[in-house]
């Protein structure tokens, strides 16, 4: 796994020697990124990464420009990975970490905080299955459209089979990529 583009190219992240993660393949990470690119994105931007693991679709962002990521894992021993990570990119300033359960925090805004223009929410599959208004998945894109900025995006990967609604509160579907097995959803953020 590594940085495809930016100011960091070519960087190799550290990863955990487990099987458990399924990390995002440099040519759809690529992929979504032009599409991202279309709507402005990351460059100067605010941005969170939930579900994060190692960074590295945050990580991809600050090398592509943005201004600040938030990366919210909640297993210890990846943190401890994301952090190598961020420490070798050389984003430290640029980056907040946050050992949580995403599901129940969203991407939080501090006091000193902005609120996030992008958002990538990218949990295991099995827990992406369900996606009506009240399952978990559901649930935190409901609190994810109190949390980003007006006209803001989230950035929802899934197994290609799974369908999300077209609006979760303030938050509507705009544009639904599949690239092999997985899928993305792209939300904006519409105000009431």
């Amino acid at each position: 796994m590594r940085i495809i583009a930016g100011t960091k190219r070519g960087m190799k992240l550290f990863s955990p020697k487990t099987g458990d993660s399924r990390p995002i393949t440099d040519r759809v990470k690529e992929s979504l990124f032009s599409v991202l690119f279309k709507y402005d994105l990351p460059n100067g931007k605010i941005a969170a990464d939930l579900f994060c693991g190692v960074g590295s679709l945050g990580l991809e962002a600050l090398s592509r420009g943005a201004a600040f990521v938030t990366f919210v894992e909640r297993d210890p021993k990846v943190v401890a990975i994301l952090n190598r990570n961020i420490e070798k990119a050389g984003f430290v300033k640029e980056s907040k970490v946050i050992r949580a359960n995403a599901f129940k925090i969203g991407a939080p805004v501090g006091f000193d905080e902005q609120e996030k223009t992008i958002v990538f929410v990218d949990p295991p599959y099995s827990v992406t299955r369900e996606t009506k208004a009240d399952s978990p998945l559901g649930g935190l894109l409901n609190v994810l459209s109190g949390q980003v900025a007006p006209n803001g995006f989230v950035v929802v990967r899934t197994h290609r089979r799974t369908f999300l609604l077209d609006k979760y509160d303030r938050l509507q579907t705009i544009e639904r990529r599949q690239w092999g097995t997985m899928a993305v959803t792209i939300l904006q953020q519409r105000c009431k």
